[in-house]
């Protein structure tokens, strides 16, 4: 830890939150300032990569100059009236529970930039691309730092409309109505929310979330908790994605850039699960209460509904696209971070907390992983990825060996690294011991041996079961998966060689990779920062 005084924190924070919006508006100029490149359309990209890199330092300083000792005190506070008549105040400030977020947010937003400069995306004007992408930074990185429900709300919105651009002009087949489907989603799951965080900030007096949380719940009835929690909820439920409202997101991964797949995975789907650990879980306790059982067995659901579309989908034959099941993945891996926050326990929370920054950094890694695959083979489609079935005989001797495509041979011997770094990820998400994946689907399914008072434990031992149980699906179809891409030998008359990793690609995807095995050999890394805040989080709010 580096000893930086409040005021330099929070002149960083405000720059983290407020940089990527000017960074936005200077890349529509004519010309970014300061910046020259071999045409414009290079300029703005590498306009981009320098925001998003001043952002990801300013961050890091933030998580260096923070007080590690005590990190369920809110710090690097900035807490100024901004709509008096309403209370509205412009209050932000971080703990161990964002921090790990906010960095996680500004490392993939620099990670994509830098990938979209030497990897321009194919599509309308790259200056455009690069305010949306800022856009969206911005929007996320306010989620996890505002400390008011009204901009919390409003951060939250942000995010859609540039993440809709990107899928409807820059994405791949299908893209319009894959950006409508996502938009009309997540309209849809907002407004109801705000409902709910009105209702709270009426009958409560304030909007301030600090000052909710310590409350703990003691100035809202349970009836009118009951009716937030179900309100705000659903919005965030929507978002995070809870099976049955997760039918958007299949859509919107296969359909969107890789760009647009990496930040929808590793920051979008956090700001949900996020919602239910800062505002649900100690603003109103005893309506979570009454949900948490209901959330939870959705939450296995969608494990074990997530694994199956995954499992059919990588079978041989069922013209399964490889990004269309890893975003099935998600809707797995995210159910065991709704189960362990539907415990309301610090193990199954910490959990949570924990499987967030894993599937970040996993599931981001895979999404380039794919898209780098269809830039080289011009396909996602498994068919067309793998090699023939097993059963697959030599053509008789006197005949023709049979053809095949460019696309058709295993990427072991044909680009043995980003094979290698293909099977990485997959045995990654599939939660191997040793890597990020790993702990927060075990503490999770603790979380549920043993929930907490008034919730029944019968029933979440019933949901640890069949959570297990999906943690051995995920094995078979991530298995099976790098079975049929990466292994077996290449074909008669096929090209051996396939672009293997690239200079850039390398930078881009190297600290995902290094952040996995960080995180899976050393969790208290992470877990030392959120379970303090936790534990007050859920005994009465934070300070």
């Amino acid at each position: 830890m580096i000893d930086i005084n409040e005021s330099v924190m929070r002149i960083l924070l405000a720059l983290v939150v407020a940089g990527p919006l000017l960074g936005a508006a200077t890349a529509l100029l004519p010309a970014p300032p300061g910046l020259r490149g071999r045409s414009p359309a290079q300029a703005v990209l590498r306009h981009g990569v320098t925001v998003t890199g001043v952002i990801l330092v300013a961050a890091v300083a933030l998580a260096l100059g923070f007080d590690h000792d005590h990190p369920s005190k809110m710090q690097a506070t900035t807490d100024i009236s901004w709509i008096p008549a309403l209370d509205v105040r412009i209050h932000l400030g971080i703990d161990g529970i964002s921090l790990p977020l906010l960095v996680l947010t500004a490392l993939l937003a620099f990670l994509c930039a830098l990938y979209s400069y030497f990897k321009p995306p194919s599509g309308p004007s790259p200056k455009a691309f690069v305010a949306l992408l800022l856009l969206l930074e911005t929007g996320t990185l306010a989620t996890f730092a505002v400390l008011d429900l009204v901009l919390f709300f409003l951060a939250f919105e942000t995010v859609l409309i540039p993440m809709y651009f990107l899928i409807a002009r820059w994405g791949g087949e299908d893209r319009t109505r894959a950006a409508w489907k996502f938009i009309l989603f997540t309209l849809l799951g907002s407004v109801v929310m705000l409902l709910g965080l009105l209702l709270i900030g009426i009958k409560a007096g304030t909007f301030d979330m600090v000052a909710l949380a310590t409350d703990n719940g003691r100035s809202l009835t349970t009836s009118v908790q009951v009716i937030a929690v179900l309100a705000i909820g659903v919005g965030l439920a929507v978002k995070t994605p809870m099976w049955p409202l997760h039918s958007w997101l299949p859509d919107a991964h296969t359909a969107a850039p890789t760009v647009g797949s990496v930040l929808l995975a590793g920051v979008l789907l956090k700001m949900g699960t996020y919602g239910f650990v800062r505002i649900l879980l100690p603003v109103a306790p005893d309506g979570f209460r009454t949900f948490a059982p209901y959330l939870a067995a959705f939450a296995v659901v969608g494990i074990v509904y997530g694994s199956l579309a995954c499992l059919a989908l990588a079978k041989q034959g069922a013209k399964g696209d490889l990004k269309r099941l890893i975003a099935y993945s998600s809707v797995g891996h995210m159910g065991f971070v709704l189960l362990g926050i539907a415990t309301m326990t610090p193990t199954g929370v910490n959990g949570a907390l924990f499987a967030n920054i894993a599937h970040g950094l996993i599931t981001g890694l895979l999404f380039f992983l794919v898209g780098a695959l269809k830039d080289r083979t011009g396909t996602t489609d498994l068919d067309t990825l793998c090699l023939p079935s097993p059963d697959h005989r030599p053509a008789p001797s006197g005949t023709a060996a049979p053809t095949a495509s460019l696309a058709g041979a295993a990427l072991y011997a044909r680009a043995p690294r980003l094979g290698g770094l293909l099977a990485f990820g997959a045995v990654a998400s599939l939660g191997l011991p040793g890597l990020a994946g790993f702990w927060g689907e075990m503490l999770a399914l603790f979380g549920s041996f043993s929930p907490a008072a008034g919730l029944s434990r019968p029933a979440f031992l019933t949901y640890m079961a069949i959570g297990a149980f999906g943690t051995l699906l995920t094995a078979a179809y991530m298995l099976i998966v790098v079975r049929r891409v990466c292994m077996g030998a290449v074909p008669q008359q096929t090209p051996t060689t396939l672009a293997d990793v690239h200079g850039y690609e390398f930078a881009a995807w190297t600290p995902l990779v290094t952040l996995t095995v960080l995180a899976g050999l050393w969790p208290r890394a992470l877990l030392g920062l959120t379970d303090p805040a936790v534990q007050q989080l859920l005994a009465g709010g934070t300070r």
